[in-house]
């Protein structure tokens, strides 16, 4: 077992930088250093306190029976959505993917579909256009983009995304909160 790793990662899941988690445990921040790196060993006081500050109990710290999370998800994982009015289907690549702070999800426009109008918001959008040509519509702006072009905009105004190809348009959107 890799004590250090978990610490470190422990540590990042709480947002403490090096410093702060010594502040917390009477512990500087080139201690902490090491402990991350394996080059050296808490003793169990230690470790307990560092355990205490990072929210977790010795038993679940040591717990490997726990199992990891998925990595690789299949068509059989993901979950499609279609519109026929609005002329899109989307697909979700990721299950439980709006509790995270990632929202991949694939997009196929048939002739003039659209996604509908999004209200301003916090989130962060990157798309790669697989297909076709698609418009972006940010507040007063209209982008183009078609097949290999990467977009990525902060989403403060309101935005929408439509096929602007006679044909099919894909495309890949990443967003970095609850989007669609």
């Amino acid at each position: 077992m890799q004590i250090g790793s978990k610490i470190k990662r422990l540590r990042l899941q709480n947002g403490l930088t090096q410093e702060e988690l010594g502040e917390r445990t009477d512990l500087t921040k080139g201690y902490i250093s090491q402990l991350e790196r394996d080059l050296n060993s808490p003793s169990i006081e230690t470790l307990f306190s560092l355990l205490e500050v990072l929210g977790t109990s010795p038993k679940e710290f040591f717990d490997e029976s726990k199992k990891s999370e998925p990595v690789v998800f299949s068509p059989h994982d993901q979950t499609t959505y279609s519109n026929d009015e609005l002329g899109y289907k989307i697909r979700w690549l990721i299950p439980r993917s709006n509790e995270n702070d990632m929202e991949p999800v694939h997009i196929t426009f048939s002739a003039k579909g659209e996604l509908k109008q999004f209200a301003p918001s916090l989130s962060e959008t990157f798309i790669y256009v697989l297909s076709g040509n698609v418009e972006i519509e940010i507040g007063t702006q209209v982008y183009q983009a078609e097949a290999g072009d990467a977009v990525y905009y902060s989403a403060e105004d309101q935005h929408r995304i439509y096929n602007a190809h006679d044909g099919v348009s894909e495309l890949l959107l990443v967003a970095t909160e609850s989007y669609l």
